[in-house]
């Protein structure tokens, strides 16, 4: 079920996804089990870098704000390692599946050895800085992370991928998540007014038009969306989301990129979509 189809005067459960370092995995994990739930609606948060007890505690206080807010217990996915976290996030009033134990106690019985619970580890995890593949993955995301919602776009020489679209429909999470994920150095750039006058995407955008991709989405979600950052505003209005959505959409057939609509499909869906349009293999971007 997606916002989409809500009313908008529902109050929902929450979706926590808790994680000592991104929230990736705990992510992953989680939508994958709720998406055997499609009936049940609900809105989803992760709280990423939960790695000290002071932000298991700030981390509680918002589980705990989310159901005297909602009335509904929310569910918590956690990957915490820490135990002494761990147990401040379940002392919380919610539902809380501990993936990380699921998988470690059945280790543990195997190996007949306790793990270490330490946050961080990976297989070969010595001299991690000076591993290739996740150099490249730090550099893809600081690159990301610098070049969001049109900034230095003088800079698009170094991007893998160019997002394109109008504003909230979803360039953002798909940039950081083609950067974790895949490697991928990912700019975006959120049609502006200016743009949208004219019949064609710009020209510093098109001279790289075999790295561009286009997002779009459908005008009444468009308007939920922005209605919740800019309430009451022409921004977030009807008649302009579809003025927008429509213009932006003659553009991208106008040049002849693969487009994509955000609408019904998650982050991972699109990422992926991303890159099986633009060739990229997994194996060439180190995972």
């Amino acid at each position: 079920m997606t916002d989409s189809d809500l009313n908008e005067s529902e109050i929902l459960r929450t979706v926590f996804f808790v994680s000592d370092r991104t929230g990736l995995t705990a992510e992953n994990y989680g939508r994958t089990l709720l998406a055997q739930f499609p009936g049940q609606r609900y809105e989803t948060l992760t709280l990423s870098f939960v790695d000290t007890l002071q932000k298991a505690i700030v981390a509680s206080n918002r589980i705990n704000d989310a159901y005297k807010k909602s009335g509904k217990k929310p569910i918590v996915f956690s990957t915490l390692v820490d135990e002494n976290e761990q147990r401040i996030l379940e002392s919380s009033d919610a539902r809380i599946i501990n993936l990380f134990n699921a998988f470690l106690e059945p280790l543990e019985l195997t190996f007949g050895e306790v793990s270490a619970h330490s946050q961080g580890l990976s297989r070969g995890n010595c001299g991690i800085f000076g591993n290739i593949n996740y150099q490249k993955r730090l550099d893809a995301i600081d690159y990301s992370l610098s070049h969001d919602d049109g900034v230095r776009y003088d800079q698009y020489d170094e991007a893998d991928v160019i997002l394109v679209g109008v504003s909230r429909c979803g360039k953002t999470p798909t940039s950081l998540y083609l950067a974790m994920n895949f490697s991928l150095k990912v700019s975006n750039y959120p049609l502006t007014e200016e743009d949208l006058d004219k019949d064609t995407l710009p020209d510093f955008l098109l001279k790289h038009k075999q790295k561009l991709v286009a997002l779009t989405i459908k005008v009444v979600p468009l308007s939920k969306i922005r209605r919740a950052r800019r309430p009451n505003s022409d921004y977030a209005s009807l008649k302009v989301c579809e003025r927008e959505v429509k213009i932006s959409e003659a553009m991208f057939a106008h040049a002849d990129i693969p487009v994509f609509d955000t609408t019904d499909t998650s982050i991972e869906e699109i990422a992926s979509n991303v890159v099986q349009a633009m060739g990229f293999g997994l194996a060439e971007n180190g995972l």
